[in-house]
């Protein structure tokens, strides 16, 4: 049975009172979801020491950013800009981590600012012992085995690049013993979801791998905590599988006397249900009898790549003051690419599936719940010139403040070298 999606912290009023002000489409972000997430991942059970690391590629914003760093939650960063970034907020670059495929040009500038950085193949491992010989330094380790919605979010098992394979303890030893390093944190992240059991095999794993590294004091489990974007998934409950994860740590100090600091890097579970996309319907098509009809709306690809990489679902609500009726739609985007589809079947992000919605016309507001994670710094910026979309935030007191302003065409062209003679005509 369809389930009718509701507006998670946006009134009805809010939404038009936004669009009317700011356009669409425009993202708004909610402080008060976001404080309420920190608090639950600063809540964490760990016997020795807890540090929460927000996987800021979830969303960049330096407002965003603010709330959470605010609170106590340092930061996890995938590139040397993203770390350049989080210093720019404010977050002191000892509350840094870099985590990065590419190992950044940067490195040596950053480190010596203070920095941390998160080995993550065995070159990066002998590039930084090169450089910052008789340090400390973490490595991150493929465990062997990975989990998520989809093998595109896998990121452990032999399948997946990220990390030092497991099996290859004897070679990091190595270039720690030539260059003098002290691996003092190891990093593993599986991507985990919602089942204790799961979670209690993962921390397992992972202990095993610390056993082999004797100055590692600090393990870190990375994300994998899973949130209900839409009615019928569960949630990851943080209180509930954190209670296995510190009872192996317990047991492991009981039986090699080692008390180990815990961290964790929780990125959607802290800010996706905290973003909403209001946009507006501006078409409407079918294809007749045994066919599909069409919302076509003012956004798409540009703002939410999700559904397209991943099948990833969405809750979609149809706002208008009418009666309640519903009908079947297909969502689509506004961009020229048929991939540009908001309502994928979960099986596959190629095929088409409809959505029970309050029946729509064209004009009306179409809000896309579940916004604030991978959305608006991971899409198909700029494609078909499309200008990036204003942000908004609404703070706890109920006061809306504009946090990102739409992008012109003029800031669009500004990086394009100038014709050599301008074209006339």
């Amino acid at each position: 049975m369809d389930h009718l999606e509701r507006l998670r912290f946006l009134s009805p009023e809010e939404v038009e009172k936004i669009a009317e002000q700011w356009g669409t489409p425009v993202f708004v972000y909610d402080e008060a979801t976001l404080q309420k997430q920190a608090q639950k991942a600063l809540a964490f059970r760990a016997p020795f020491g807890l540090t929460v690391r927000y996987a800021m590629k979830a969303n960049l914003n330096s407002h965003v950013l603010s709330v959470l760093t605010d609170l106590g939650v340092a930061i996890d960063a995938s590139s040397s800009f993203e770390a350049e970034r989080a210093m720019i907020t404010g977050v002191a670059p000892e509350k840094v981590l870099i985590t990065a495929q590419e190992l950044p040009k940067s490195l040596t500038a950053l480190v010596e600012r203070g920095v941390q950085f998160d080995a993550c193949s065995l070159y990066q491992l002998e590039m930084y012992g090169q450089q910052f010989p008789n340090t400390n330094v973490s490595i991150r380790v493929n465990p062997g085995v990975g989990s998520g919605h989809s093998t595109k979010t896998h990121v452990g098992g032999p399948a997946s690049s990220f990390g030092i394979w497991h099996e290859y303890a004897d070679k990091v030893k190595a270039i720690a013993a030539k260059h003098r390093l002290t691996i003092n944190r190891l990093h593993t992240h599986i991507g985990s979801g919602t089942d204790p059991v799961v979670w209690m095999k993962v921390a397992r794993l992972s202990l095993d791998q610390v056993r082999a590294f004797p100055d590692v004091t600090i393990l870190n489990l990375g994300g994998g905590f899973k949130v209900a974007r839409m009615h019928e998934e569960e949630a990851t409950d943080l209180q509930q599988i954190s209670g296995p994860v510190a009872g192996a740590l317990e047991v492991f100090y009981e039986k090699t006397g080692r008390q180990l600091q815990l961290e964790i890097e929780p990125g959607t579970f802290l800010v996706a249900n905290a973003g909403a996309l209001i946009t507006t319907i501006h078409d409407i098509v079918d294809t007749g009898q045994g066919g599909y009809t069409f919302l076509k709306i003012d956004s798409g690809m540009t703002e939410i790549l999700r559904p397209i990489l991943y099948a990833a679902q969405h809750p979609l609500v149809v706002l208008n003051d009418r009666p309640a009726m519903y009908e079947r739609y297909v969502v689509v985007g506004h961009c020229c690419e048929s991939g540009d589809l908001l309502t994928p079947d979960p099986a596959g992000a190629d095929v088409v599936t409809t959505r029970l919605m309050q029946r729509a016309a064209i004009g009306d507001r179409l809000v896309i719940e579940g916004v604030g994670a991978y959305c608006a710094y991971m899409s198909a910026h700029n494609y078909n010139s499309y200008p990036l979309s204003a942000e908004v935030m609404r703070r706890t007191n109920g006061a809306m403040i504009e946090i990102g302003r739409r992008q012109t065409l003029e800031e669009m062209l500004q990086l394009e070298t100038p014709l050599a003679e301008p074209k006339t005509g």
